[in-house]
């Protein structure tokens, strides 16, 4: 594997906030990680079509996949090594993959699936679409979050993944996550 590619592991518990666009991850992410004392990974892709908005009209293509998925692990890594218990990452590889291949009829590059297949994470927050749509520059799909929601769900059974679906307003999420991550805490490998 690419070496842009290697997941760092660290003492921390990772946790993956998973899901369609606006269906509250960044402030799931945030607020975890002030409630835990710890760090969060941004979306890197938000950043670099950011970064890149005059350039390109804000027009994703495929030669930005790999470029976004290295941004976004190479984030994740540095964070690793600082995070307090918990590291919350708003997105992950497997998050890229499944747009890739949504929005290329299938194609995602062969480096992000081969680092799908070996990230490792603790746990993913899938979050339901049962919150309204809010718009904003990067976001067009506001009709797709169901089908899209369907699929994240279907990526983490195909993979026998752990995970909880938060639903409901923020504070019925942060509640219902709180409360995960507590038994998370307690696990053996949870030093």
């Amino acid at each position: 594997m690419e070496e842009a590619f290697k997941q760092e592991q660290g003492d921390c518990l990772k946790i993956v906030l998973f899901g369609p666009e606006s269906s509250g991850k960044t402030t799931l992410a945030r607020e975890l990680a002030e409630q835990f004392e710890t760090h969060w990974v941004p979306e890197y892709m938000r950043t670099y079509l950011e970064a890149n908005w005059e350039e390109d009209g804000l027009k994703i293509t495929k030669k930005d996949l790999l470029p976004i998925a290295k941004g976004q692990i190479a984030s994740e890594n540095l964070l690793t090594k600082t995070a307090n218990r918990f590291l919350f990452c708003d997105t992950n590889l497997l998050e890229i993959r499944v747009y890739s291949e949504y929005y290329y009829n299938g194609f995602c590059p062969p480096e992000i699936i081969e680092a799908t297949e070996s990230h490792i994470y603790d746990h993913y927050f899938l979050t339901q679409v049962d919150i309204p749509w809010e718009a904003d520059n990067l976001r067009d799909r506001p009709y797709d979050r169901e089908k899209l929601f369907r699929i994240f769900e279907s990526e983490l059974l195909k993979r026998n993944l752990p995970f909880t679906l938060l639903e409901g307003t923020k504070n019925e999420r942060l509640s219902k996550a709180t409360e995960v991550l507590a038994t998370l805490k307690k696990q053996p490998n949870a030093n």
